[in-house]
């Protein structure tokens, strides 16, 4: 277990420098304002992706947060560096009750993510264009890849498989707690 928190503490700590390094950005872009030349274009650019990587990250750990509160089997990558993605969910030794739980705590935090950049972010900056564009992108592929496996997983249907799921043998006697709507 200690190697667990280790990884989460990476984890937290990697992230934490991501959003702190994004905060920094936006301040030298709103210093900058417009972009009038090529090198404050490229730094609404790059204040941009960072601030889409973030909110990539914010819909991962609203995942993570979803399962752990909601008792589910996952487990962390070895290293920061191995996955673009903060975990795998063990189907074999969750529920499906556990799985709707963890899908919508990154539905949950796209959300909020979105509703947050939407009123905090400039509306006449490159920057916030393309940050807002870009998250816009990625909330159609959730809604395309994710929302599907909830549904059908909501609906009585298989466990997904994947990259991001593994599925070690269930325990005797785990209860499926999931309800059909």
């Amino acid at each position: 277990m200690d190697k667990q928190w280790d990884r989460f503490f990476a984890f937290v700590l990697r992230d934490s420098l991501i959003i702190l390094l994004t905060v920094a950005l936006w301040m030298v872009t709103l210093k900058l304002g417009q972009a009038h030349n090529l090198p404050s274009a490229a730094m609404h650019v790059a204040t941009a992706l960072l601030t889409v990587l973030v909110a990539y990250l914010l819909h991962e750990w609203g995942h993570l947060i979803g399962a752990w509160i909601s008792g589910a089997a996952f487990e962390l990558p070895a290293r920061v560096t191995e996955s673009p993605f903060l975990f795998r969910f063990d189907t074999g030794r969750s529920s499906r009750a556990q799985f709707l739980q963890m899908s919508l705590g990154g539905f949950t935090s796209s959300l909020l993510t979105v509703v947050f950049l939407a009123v905090a972010l400039p509306r006449d900056m490159l920057a916030s264009w393309i940050a807002l564009g870009l998250t816009a992108v990625g909330v159609v592929a959730t809604l395309i890849t994710e929302v599907p496996m909830f549904v059908g997983v909501w609906r009585g249907g298989p466990m997904p498989t994947g990259a991001v799921f593994i599925s070690a043998v269930a325990p005797p006697g785990r209860q499926d707690s999931a309800g059909s709507a």
